[in-house]
């Protein structure tokens, strides 16, 4: 590894959010160019050649966890070690130059040498956004799944209270060969109203892959009529993915927060 002179290999702190509408998800792909990890480690090692780092220097930008293709963040946390003169206000303004319109980061300070932005964080916050109204919701249709008749609420937060609390959730990821636990704490799921906007809000320690959409979509079935909470608490039991709900399009969610 090349250190500049007079420069440190600081640790760095990231609060950045993105419209993933073009993306094919967080985590850089091989073969892939339109990620938003790739994105930003482009710009970085940009600026790091620049600087006279070598160009082979590994760089490696850790989220908080990856987001989908077509999903949304307002609150993605990542840190990243890099060996730069520039100041953290500096580093930020270079990557909000050159970052696309669709990404921007909100905040870059310098954090502890053992801070991960995965390892640390203890909890996060998911909003996914429905609309159930008579007119196209055309300005901010990339951001909504668009329902074809309204559910009932009531039943939803019926539904939802069951699901609620420490669970396996094994029935609600989309990887049937998770090896590690699938037990998880969701402590908070609200469901707000605003005319013809139906917002979910789901606050736990941890989701796996597809499980915010998954639970989601059988929130919806529950709204529906289709789905009794009894029925959601023996699916729940069964472990079995192909009993929940359907999983919902990505494109109405979005990480609100992670919490450390």
């Amino acid at each position: 590894m090349q250190e500049l002179s007079g420069s440190v290999n600081n640790n760095y702190k990231l609060l950045i959010k993105y419209d993933g509408s073009r993306f094919q998800g967080w985590a850089r792909q091989p073969g892939v160019e339109m990620t938003i990890q790739g994105k930003i480690e482009t710009v970085l090692k940009r600026m790091l050649e620049e600087e006279g780092v070598e160009a082979d220097y590994p760089i490696n930008l850790i989220a908080s966890g990856r987001t989908d293709a077509g999903v949304h963040a307002l609150g993605q946390v990542a840190n990243i070690h890099l060996p730069t003169r520039k100041s953290p206000e500096e580093i930020m303004s270079y990557l909000n130059r050159y970052l696309p319109d669709d990404i921007a980061v909100e905040e870059l300070i310098l954090a502890s040498e053992r801070f991960h932005a995965r390892y640390n964080a203890r909890g996060k916050t998911y909003r996914y956004s429905l609309y159930a109204g008579s007119s196209k919701p055309v300005f901010d249709r990339k951001y909504l799944y668009v329902l074809d008749e309204r559910p009932d609420i009531e039943l939803m937060r019926k539904a939802s209270l069951v699901l609620t609390g420490h669970h396996d959730f094994k029935a609600f990821c989309a990887n049937p060969r998770m090896k590690k636990s699938t037990e998880r704490n969701v402590d908070k799921i609200r469901i707000e109203e605003d005319g013809p906007y139906i917002r979910l809000y789901f606050h736990g320690n941890g989701f796996l892959q597809n499980m915010v959409r998954i639970l989601t979509g059988t929130i919806l079935e529950a709204g529906y009529g289709r789905m009794s909470p009894e029925r959601i608490n023996e699916v729940m039991q069964s472990g079995d993915r192909k009993q929940a709900g359907p999983t919902a399009p990505p494109q109405g969610l979005c990480l609100m927060n992670v919490d450390y």
